[in-house]
């Protein structure tokens, strides 16, 4: 199933369950893939359609950006933004794959420099690419490129 169904579809079931925090989180959702759409025909790519793999990035980007913003109301004694910010990241999360552990993770590294034969940090523009060909939205490439780095040094 197209995850744009998938969406749609918990939107419907939002509306008419009148779940107004999930209905919220769900049309932050559509504007985000919509907003890429638009950027996307701006720079001329073709129809401007956006498919399951950029909008796994673009909600693993979003539950990125609520984190930080859970953290820093936290440390601003706003609780209850913050709270909010976590159950906007647990609905997100629900149309997200399953998160790799970090055993996983590190042996997705392993394979990844196998294939592609890497040997030097130049080639880790290679590895992250077959990486995020096979794992995008399980785990997070801010982490893997440090961990990248540290093995090809």
């Amino acid at each position: 199933m197209e995850m744009r169904d998938k969406i749609a579809g918990a939107l419907k079931e939002a509306m008419k369950s009148k779940d107004q925090e999930r209905l919220s989180t769900l049309r932050l959702i559509n504007a985000a893939i919509k907003d890429r759409e638009i950027a996307l025909r701006a720079e001329g790519d073709g129809a401007g359609s956006v498919g399951n793999p950029e909008i796994l990035a673009i909600m693993g980007k979003m539950v990125k950006q609520r984190q930080e913003s859970a953290r820093a109301y936290e440390e601003g004694g706003r609780l209850e933004l913050a709270e909010k910010e976590q159950a906007e990241i647990r609905v997100i999360e629900e149309f997200l794959p399953r998160q790799l552990s970090p055993e996983e993770v590190a042996e997705a590294i392993e394979k990844a420099i196998a294939k592609v034969g890497a040997s030097s940090i130049r080639d880790m523009g290679r590895v992250m690419g077959e990486l995020k060909g096979k794992y995008t939205g399980q785990m997070d490439f801010g982490a893997v490129g440090a961990q990248l780095k540290e093995k090809l040094a």
